[in-house]
């Protein structure tokens, strides 16, 4: 054999329980499970480790990263080795050639995802025209992992309607649907993992428009995802504001026009749901719906996350609680010594106290600013923290407006510190809800929108919270059985998009392995770094307890240090075992 791990403890993905013994792996593929007798080219010593498949992201956004970046970071510093991109509609093909075609898709998704535009314009090369043209290009590069890809449907639009398919007030003529339902079916058949669209106000352009799917007709959605059922192949993925809205009317529409779409494509189709705190019940309607539609025969899941969707605040990212406030802006692009030095200036910092109660400022699910909701960002972060711990108690105990707390704090550690803002489910103040919705049978773990939203946001390590959070050291409730965790990281996830060659220990599989210290598995705080290209910001997230990451038999990772290894490649559509 090529390799043997020997000795770990196996979870092999399937949900059963663990067991220990060796995993040999030959030929980029496992060749044996259990006793692997005899001498390999490389061994490893897994005792005391916990030995699963690799980790599959089935919800990123590394649709402009993956031309320049081989190791999709961070992802991949958290066991990731296979991962979906081009999901909420948004991406970067097909795209006519051009500057004007080409700055409005790079402004979508700077407003969209929070991706620094002048890092897109830098790094992408736009060596495509069709989404045929992307997947081939995305071939020609080595990586670290293995990625697939899905037809966005408001840059379909863009390049079929063209300055219409902006506008989310514009309606698809009958001959343009058709036009987007060939060119979907195209992409299909050329290995597209299947279509994706965005129906939530939250996504907007750099400029603020709405993005142009927002309130795409029901022949459009329809017509188009009804590629899906011509190919007899693919996966539906969406977003829609019927988690986040408290009107019955528009709830009920939305999922009849889910229902609608599972059932004239026969695919599976799943969509994001969450808990804000504006409709804190809402996500239980929606499972409901999604129990029985699978009742009914569709394949309909929830996406769920596996801790809050959490806002990361301060001076070096793209928010803090003084954003809004001209007195912030003269200081706001300095280079963060500069800056620090700056808002250490008594005047300044008078200046911006005085002006923020009367500055209108923006944070999605909060008419202010949630000072009981904000936390100082550990090393490890903590996740799930408890009220003692939030702004408004620190600064009550200190004495102290939060106002004032949360000034000061933002400057020590020289402007690095961070707050967090468990800005979705935890509107109870714990993760009992997200609880429930991992154990919902028709849930998968997703929404990790790794790639994107590069200096607010940093949910990449949603598989090390997953398996050190959910696994054992959870402690203001109860967490959840590991062999149940890693089959929501791999298999699950694997199946959804139809990978069956992955996602399981079995002779046969691909090699795809991560072997773990559980005990040392945590998340580090997240960081900002200038990598991006024109040195463009983004938050990055180590990890700890990760001994080895491996990709089709190729150690890629050891002790969270990439080898240089790149074994990984573009997998066109769904895969057999």
């Amino acid at each position: 054999m090529d390799l043997i791990i020997r000795g770990g403890t196996i979870i092999d993905g399937s949900g059963g329980l663990p067991f220990t013994g060796d995993v040999g792996l030959e030929g980029g593929v496992i060749s044996a499970v259990g006793d692997c007798p005899g001498n390999a080219t490389q061994e490893i010593d897994a005792t005391g480790c916990i030995v699963t498949p690799g980790f599959v992201d089935i919800h990123t956004h590394f649709d402009g990263q993956a031309t320049w970046d081989p190791y999709l970071s961070p992802s991949s510093h958290h066991g990731v080795t296979s991962l979906v991109m081009g999901n909420c509609g948004v991406g970067f093909a097909p795209a006519r050639p051009g500057d004007a075609e080409h700055d409005w898709l790079i402004g979508l998704l700077e407003g969209v995802e929070d991706i620094p535009g002048t890092a897109l314009a830098e790094g992408l090369r736009w060596d495509w025209e069709s989404f045929p043209d992307y997947l081939d290009a995305l071939e020609r590069r080595r990586l670290a992992v293995d990625v697939g890809a899905q037809v966005p449907h408001a840059a379909l639009r863009a390049y079929v309607m063209g300055e219409r398919g902006a506008d989310a007030t514009a309606h698809a003529s009958q001959d343009e649907i058709d036009t987007m339902r060939r060119l979907t079916r195209e992409a299909l058949e050329a290995g597209a993992m299947g279509f994706t669209t965005s129906r939530t106000y939250v996504h907007r352009t750099r400029s603020g428009e709405t993005i142009g799917t927002y309130r795409a007709s029901t022949d459009e959605v329809l017509g188009v995802a009804a590629a899906l059922g011509d190919a007899g192949r693919g996966v539906m993925q969406l977003i829609t504001d019927a988690y986040l809205s408290d009107d019955p009317d528009f709830r009920d529409s939305e999922m009849e026009l889910l229902g609608g779409l599972a059932r004239s494509t026969g695919r599976p189709l799943s969509f994001t749901v969450q808990q804000p705190d504006i409709a804190a019940d809402r996500w239980r309607e929606l499972f409901d719906f999604i129990e029985i539609a699978n009742r009914d025969g569709l394949d309909i899941k929830a996406q769920v996350a596996p801790r809050p969707i959490g806002v990361l605040l301060g001076y070096q990212g793209s928010l803090n609680p003084f954003t809004f406030c001209r007195a912030f802006r003269p200081v706001s692009r300095l280079p963060l010594e500069a800056k620090v030095e700056a808002l250490r200036d008594p005047a300044l910092r008078r200046a911006l106290l005085d002006e923020h109660p009367q500055t209108e400022h923006y944070m999605v699910g909060f008419d202010c600013w949630p000072w009981e909701r904000l936390f100082p960002l550990s090393d490890p972060p903590n996740y799930e923290p408890a009220p003692e711990d939030s702004v408004a108690a620190l600064a009550q105990a200190a004495g102290v407006s939060p106002l004032e707390f949360v000034y000061d704090y933002l400057l020590t550690d020289g402007g690095q510190a961070m707050l967090y803002c468990p800005l979705q489910n935890f509107a109870a103040g714990n993760l009992d809800v997200v609880r429930d919705m991992l154990t919902f049978p028709h849930s998968i773990i997703g929404l990790s929108d790794a790639g994107a939203h590069c200096g607010v946001v940093c949910d990449a390590s949603f598989p090390t919270t997953t398996l050190s959070l959910w696994g054992g050291k959870r402690q203001r409730g109860e967490g959840l059985p590991l062999e149940f965790l890693v089959n929501r990281l791999t298999r699950r996830n694997a199946e959804q998009v139809g990978w069956l060659d992955r996602g399981l220990l079995r002779p046969g599989l691909l090699a795809d392995v991560n072997v773990i210290d559980l005990a040392q598995l945590d998340c580090r705080a997240p960081h900002i770094v200038h990598d991006l290209p024109a040195g463009g910001r983004r938050l990055v997230q180590e990890a700890t307890g990760y001994r080895y990451t491996i990709k089709r038999g190729e150690v890629t990772f050891e002790n969270g240090v990439a080898t240089g290894a790149l074994p990984g490649t573009l997998v066109r559509g769904a895969t057999t075992a």
